[in-house]
């Protein structure tokens, strides 16, 4: 039986030491960073549950690969990377081909820049993984495998037909939080985005009763386990959201997962995520500024023209007991040093429960990063290992790359600040319980 492999590359990267040193020395920075590294590939678990009986199959992680032992006993290993970790993943191709591996290299890197990846690998994979994988399986035992196979030209993947992931491969004492997925791509189209919306650009829900088997499959393997949504916007169809909140709350589990600010608009939806055990939600407001917003959004501009509305946003939804983890992006073009103290004051104007500060990042394959290479603003062509969201790579258009490098630094101080982090934590919970009060009087 031939022994099959599916190895992802763990850990969070970040070049700048000097921020690795500020990571280091604020909790509720360090902390999200090792919740994220630790989250297990859902990709990789899904691909599990679809390959053919013939093979024996082994989810590993690897965190360092250049010196991590080896594993010699698979045929065919299937690795899957991020952009900041490619060249790794390249260095860890390299090690199993030498020793008479056939090497499977797929995922978001993979599909932004295939001519590249190519180069290193026996075969890629192009798109969702979903509608190929079989295939190249199939075409592997019969000595037959292809250097390509383009999930893209091909019909997008019916959600309905989506197995439960090989969850029962992972180690239970390895992860903290495990990650289901409601949905695939988005509506909106930024232009700096490099999610699920460059796999497949269709937006497409999966069924609820999908999602919930997953999750009760969970919960037979692990107690209690933190569910984290991988979507890129999980409310973005509220019909679907509904129906998702419903079914998931007699499940009671406590869930954390990424969408827009719209959900604000809608009372119901909020009380529904609230009964169904949302724990936190990350919102990607990008920039308090409408000028730095115009024309991100490239469909309908939709996110600048939500600007004037942060605000009430944040204080709506977390009235609901629903914490905002808020997402900024520094060094956009319009953005001059003033920026960080307008991030500075809208944290402290909306009472954000949580933060997360990134630099501009343009990802290959991105229309961000070929407006940028045709302005002559990209500082490397081949630094793929800066895509961290925590390494500057990019000349701004507003200001130097050290006024943007100290700016961000002193705003990573200030808003991770223990006493500027406690003093958002208590005013949550002060609202929160006058919320509960007010709910208790008579009417």
């Amino acid at each position: 039986m031939p022994k099959l492999g599916l190895i992802a590359i763990s850990g969070l990267r970040v070049c700048d030491s000097s921020l690795l040193e500020a990571g280091l020395s604020f909790p509720a920075l360090s902390g999200r960073a090792r919740q994220i590294e630790a989250l297990p590939s859902l990709g990789l678990l899904t691909l599990a549950a679809l390959t053919p009986e013939e093979f024996d199959v082994e989810y590993l992680e690897v965190r360092d690969v250049d010196h991590d032992n080896l594993p010699a006993q698979f045929d065919i290993v299937a690795l899957s990377t991020l952009t900041a970790t490619s060249k790794e993943a390249y260095r860890l191709a390299e090690r199993f081909r030498e020793i008479g591996t056939t090497v499977i290299l797929g995922g978001l890197h993979a599909t932004l820049c295939p001519d590249e990846a190519q180069k290193h690998v026996d075969c890629l994979a192009i798109g969702e993984g979903e509608p190929i994988w079989r295939e190249m399986l199939q075409d592997f035992l019969k000595g037959q495998l292809k250097p390509r196979y383009d999930a893209r030209l091909r019909p997008a993947f019916d959600f309905s037909e989506s197995p439960t992931p090989s969850f029962e491969l992972l180690d239970p004492d390895r992860y903290p939080r495990f990650t289901v997925q409601t949905q695939r791509g988005c509506p909106l189209a930024c232009e700096f985005c490099a999610a699920s919306m460059r796999l497949s650009p269709k937006f497409r829900t999966k069924p609820v009763e999908r999602v919930i088997r997953e999750i009760r499959h969970l919960k037979a393997l692990y107690n209690k386990p933190f569910i984290e949504f991988a979507d890129d916007n999980t409310f973005a169809d509220k019909r679907h959201g509904k129906q998702l909140m419903k079914a998931l709350a007699p499940e009671q589990v406590r869930w954390f997962t990424e969408t827009d600010v719209s959900v604000a608009d809608d009372e119901d939806l909020l009380k529904m995520m609230r009964d169904a055990g949302c724990a936190q939600i990350l919102i990607g407001f990008e920039s308090p500024n409408f000028n730095t917003m115009n024309g991100v959004e490239q469909k309908s501009n939709w996110k600048a023209r939500r600007t004037d509305k942060y605000l009430k946003a944040v204080e709506t939804i977390q009235k609901h007991g629903i914490t905002v983890n808020g997402c900024f992006i520094l060094g956009m073009d319009g953005d001059g040093p003033e920026s960080f103290e307008s991030v500075y004051q809208f944290v402290k104007a909306s009472g954000l429960y949580d933060v997360q500060l990134t630099y501009l990042t343009p990802f290959p394959g991105t229309p961000l990063y070929s407006r940028l290479t045709e302005e002559g603003r990209i500082l490397v062509d081949d630094a793929s290992e800066k895509c961290t969201l925590f390494d500057i790579n990019f000349q701004p258009d507003s200001m130097s790359i050290d006024d943007l490098k100290s700016g961000y630094l002193n705003l990573v101080h200030r808003i991770y600040n223990e006493d500027f982090i406690a003093e958002r934590y208590r005013n949550f919970r002060r609202h929160l319980r006058s919320q509960i009060k007010l709910k208790k009087q008579p009417t």
